[in-house]
């Protein structure tokens, strides 16, 4: 029989289990996302559901159960000003937990809870096409490649079984290209005020 196994009980007895899934409710709805193991997010996004619901309803008795389960006054005043309008067309599934993999040190799955928040995709494009114009208009970004060069050769310095010698030559060359590169930018500047 399957008697009492409705709640996960996370290895925690009840009040650190109510306080804790309580802290984390707050955390998704003031960040909108959170990171945390796979049994933790599933419990979350149950509890999350059924605040953005109260919200939604935005009466006295839902402010009254919020505040039952959130402390913080004004996270509960932006769940019903600014999060549970969000979600007035949307009838349950307020939520999605993705799974990201598995912790190194003990090999619990991770995943992360979010907020489905819509965004308004005409903006994002916009700000795309203006960063791509941006990138392609200065040419100047692209010439001083001398400082990317010096990190390159400062990689085999580093590696193993690289000798100092090799990485002598690399400060001595390093050294030799700045003078030129200096000297190029003097003559531009000398010829643009000409």
């Amino acid at each position: 029989m399957r008697h009492g196994k409705k709640v996960k009980k996370l290895g925690r007895t009840q009040s650190h289990r109510k306080a804790m899934l309580a802290n984390m409710a707050a955390s998704l709805l003031m960040h909108n996302i959170i990171r945390t193991t796979e049994p933790k997010a599933k419990e979350v996004r149950k509890l999350a559901e059924k605040l953005i619901t109260l919200g939604k309803r935005g009466d006295l008795h839902a402010h009254r159960q919020v505040y039952a389960v959130i402390k913080d006054r004004k996270l509960v005043k932006k769940l019903f000003d600014e999060i549970a309008p969000k979600f007035k067309e949307r009838e349950g599934g307020y939520t999605r937990v993705l799974k990201l993999g598995v912790r190194k040190g003990d090999g619990a799955t991770l995943a992360v809870v979010e907020l489905l928040l819509e965004r308004a995709p005409k903006e994002e494009k916009k700000g795309k096409k203006e960063k791509a114009g941006k990138k392609a208009k200065p040419e100047k970004a692209k010439e001083p490649k001398a400082k990317g060069a010096k990190k390159e050769k400062a990689k085999p310095a580093r590696a193993k079984g690289a000798g100092k010698e090799k990485a002598e030559k690399t400060k001595s060359d390093a050294a030799e290209e700045e003078p030129t590169e200096t000297s190029d930018t003097e003559t531009e500047s000398q010829e643009n005020d000409t």
